[in-house]
């Protein structure tokens, strides 16, 4: 977006980019702002998804591979987990590699942190109908001498 956009015009923008990316999830969020903070929900929808998101370097899916690390190295953050799991799944992300990205996590901010993000995970999984996944732990073997 050039500097001569409008508030408006950015505003229009962002709220394409946030449709395609995190859909009513992250449309309920802006709402739910309305008789609080409507300028944070202009600002999320503006700035966060008009222009960050829009940005060229980064393509959706790693976007949201990002954020889902973040989210869960934070804490804390399963509302919006909740979102970013949900938008992971709109640009492209499969359960397996969220649930992959997740455990990865585990290494680095801790096992408490990666859990809460997967048990997010797993409550979006279960609205969209996407449980089980099917994953199973490599089984150790017995051997008889």
């Amino acid at each position: 977006m050039s500097e001569s956009t409008t508030r408006d015009e950015r505003f229009v923008h962002g709220l394409e980019v946030l449709k395609k990316v995190d859909g009513e999830a992250g449309q309920r969020v802006v709402d739910s702002l309305a008789d609080i903070s409507p300028e944070l929900g202009h600002q999320i929808v503006s700035w966060a998804f008009g222009e960050i998101y829009d940005r060229p370097g980064l393509a959706p899916r790693d976007r949201q591979l990002v954020t889902l690390g973040m989210l869960t190295a934070l804490g804390g953050c399963e509302a919006q987990l909740d979102v970013h799991v949900n938008a992971a799944l709109n640009v492209g992300l499969t359960p397996e590699q969220i649930v992959e990205a997740l455990l990865h996590s585990a290494v680095y901010c801790g096992i408490p942190k990666a859990l809460n993000a997967t048990f997010a995970a797993k409550k979006v999984f279960a609205e969209r109908g996407l449980l089980p996944l099917g994953q199973q732990p490599p089984q150790a073997t017995a051997t008889s001498a």
